[in-house]
């Protein structure tokens, strides 16, 4: 391993998803604040498996890598889009929702532009070295295997959620494909004689929509089944809103851990939901076949999956659910399936190594603090989208991360470079909270 390295960064990020993209675009133009953020992956590419035809983001363009923070930053979306000679061809469209793709076209466009990012690189353990006082990285080259060192003196673990695969799932072979991995399955799938999507929210309908859609020229019976308690939209009226705000989190933070796991659950229908135009697409489509006299689909909520297997004698897949209202259980069939099971975070193994110097609560999860600080002093460690538990259902939400990263920045520097808001409600969330100044100026950064 070479060791000869010594330079000690201010800060490394760990992982180079949008969140930590966004921060290290944020950092950049910061003066004396030397930043490096690493990633395993050959470049940035956002869940490519789901940049189907058509899908876009659930927050509207101004939700992207830094504008929320600095609108006059050269790495804005508009911006992008000025400089790729598409601004009036968005504008002239007339939706506030940027396609998928077109986000994940866009971030790439900004890494291309960040020398701060080191990719195809691993870090595969970490430790702190208290004679100096940073924490050392051991990094591993993804192509060569080489190792080295990387010194830092604060972190930001931005590694993110990985796919959750049910365990009754996990070795049935390639005929059970995650969603993330819907569009380089697809036509496996649907040279299937049926298909069947596990899963709800917005990528399990992208994906049934997208089968529906070619149903008819493949030939394959579709169907969908959920636990959740019905196909729901996305709660998107302006007042629900209002919870993706600074004001939210203060008052979601202070409340008790029994408390904030009990909404988390409550609130999944505010960022789990599906929107209510691809909802109204899929039916309008199903009753046009139903019409046609060829509609072959079948959709069932409030069934929770239990277990899976192979068919005797088969490649299909049979399917154990349970309904928990009437008490039944089911058997179902199917040549293929799709799990649109979403994702779940998982404490790195990376992270063994400083471990005790990272505040963890009674559940073995980070313990992260109002400003996202989870190491014992609120000063050295940072997490991104890894605080769900803490902070609530903001946490995965593009729209908050420009404020998260102006926070963690503040932390980093001492400097409040990006104003901060601290009240842009209408409305409360906590008994005796300060009415907003006569002049109305709830937005006034803190």
């Amino acid at each position: 391993m070479d060791k000869r390295n010594t330079h000690i960064h201010d800060v490394a990020g760990i992982g180079i998803g949008p969140f930590n993209l966004g921060l290290a675009a944020l950092a950049a133009p910061i003066e004396n604040l030397d930043a490096v953020f690493i990633d395993e992956n050959d470049q940035f590419d956002w869940h490519p498996g789901l940049l189907l035809e058509g899908a876009t983001l659930q927050t509207p363009f101004m939700a992207d890598l830094v504008t929320l923070a600095d609108p006059t930053s050269q790495f804005s979306f508009l911006n992008y889009l000025k400089q790729t000679g598409r601004i009036y061809a968005f504008y002239i469209r007339e939706n506030f929702f940027m396609l998928r793709r077109e986000y994940n076209q866009y971030c790439r466009w900004v890494a291309e532009r960040l020398d701060s990012l080191v990719f195809a690189t691993r870090v595969v353990a970490t430790a702190y070295d208290g004679a100096v006082g940073c924490y050392v990285l051991t990094l591993e080259d993804t192509a060569s295997g080489a190792r080295r060192e990387l010194r830092a003196r604060s972190l930001v673990l931005g590694t993110g959620p990985s796919v959750h695969v049910p365990e009754c799932c996990r070795d049935l072979g390639g005929s059970v494909v995650h969603a993330r991995e819907f569009a380089h399955a697809r036509d496996t799938l649907q040279a299937s004689d049926s298909i069947t999507v596990v899963g709800s929210g917005q990528s399990a309908a992208e994906v049934f929509h997208e089968l529906l859609a070619d149903q008819e020229r493949h030939g394959y019976r579709l169907d969908w089944f959920t636990r959740s308690p019905r196909f729901f939209s996305l709660q998107y009226d302006k007042l629900t809103l209002e919870m993706t705000s600074p004001e939210y989190v203060d008052y979601f933070h202070g409340l008790s851990e029994h408390r904030r796991h009990k909404l988390g659950e409550e609130h999944k229908a505010l960022y789990k939901g599906i929107d209510e135009s691809l909802i109204n697409a899929i039916y309008d489509l199903m009753y046009e076949r139903d019409v046609a006299g060829t509609l072959d689909v079948g959709l069932q909520a409030n069934v929770e999956l239990r277990d899976a297997r192979h068919e005797p004698g088969s490649d299909a897949i049979e399917l154990d659910f349970f309904q928990h209202e009437q008490g039944a259980a089911f058997t179902h069939r199917s040549d293929s399936v799709v799990l649109a099971t979403g994702f779940a975070y998982r404490v790195p193994g990376y992270v063994a190594g400083i471990a005790d110097r990272i505040r963890w609560d009674a559940q073995g999860r980070f313990d992260a603090s109002r400003h996202y600080a989870v190491d014992h002093d609120n000063a050295e460690i940072f997490v991104q989208n890894a605080e769900i538990h803490t902070h609530g259902f903001v946490t995965p939400d593009l729209g908050m991360a420009c404020y998260r990263n102006a926070c963690i920045l503040r932390a980093l520097t001492g400097v409040e470079h990006y104003p901060i808001e601290r009240r842009i409600a209408f409305q409360h969330f906590a008994v005796g909270e300060p009415e907003p100044t006569a002049s109305g100026r709830r937005r006034t950064p803190a």
